[in-house]
């Protein structure tokens, strides 16, 4: 696929199965977050690879997590958050990893750390994967953020769950470019 047709068509894919994207898809997914713009090369990310057991162990801080907000969370509920990561057979935890630095705010670290994970999206429509970007209260949660070992300086920026996609793609909506794109000053 080009990547004009992938930029132009890519949709999240919420249904995803196994089996996990291959060796050869995962580097192409990676070297494509490597190209993300970066303000004087900080390179202000660093990614976390979660599958199999890890998914599990993942599942298991989101649980604890949930707990600490809510002690007598119903089990089922609870059941739910700790499957989150199972959603998937692929996790990649984004995380904005910020560096001190006089031209670049961690703002822009985080956006390019954003971009970093919108490239590997597109990467993965091209190749034919589906992908969907999620964050939640489990992105900032202190129990997570101390179990993934983040330091001071990192946020998670995005859940990144890859497989194959289940059933149809989701239909594009259809935009109009002048809804959002006006000249400046108007005429």
């Amino acid at each position: 696929m080009d990547a004009l047709t992938a930029l132009h068509e890519r949709v999240s894919v919420t249904r995803l199965e196994g089996p996990a994207p291959t060796s050869q898809q995962r580097e192409i997914l990676f070297h494509a977050a490597l190209r993300a713009p970066d303000h004087a090369w900080l390179r202000p990310w660093r990614f976390l690879v979660i599958e199999d057991d890890g998914q599990r162990r993942l599942g298991d801080l989101f649980a604890k997590a949930a707990l600490a907000d809510s002690p007598g969370l119903d089990p089922l509920a609870l059941e739910r958050v700790r499957r989150k990561p199972e959603r998937a057979p692929l996790v990649i935890v984004a995380i904005a990893s910020h560096r001190v630095h006089p031209k670049v705010p961690t703002l822009e670290q985080d956006m390019s750390c954003a971009v970093a994970v919108g490239n590997m999206l597109i990467a993965a429509h091209a190749m034919g994967l589906g992908a969907v970007w999620r964050t939640g209260s489990m992105a900032s949660h202190p129990v997570v953020r101390d179990g993934l070992g983040l330091g001071e300086n990192e946020r998670i920026v995005a859940y990144l769950y890859v497989g194959q996609p289940v059933g149809p793609l989701k239909s594009l909506p259809s935009l109009d470019v002048s809804d959002f794109f006006q000249d400046w000053p108007a005429n």
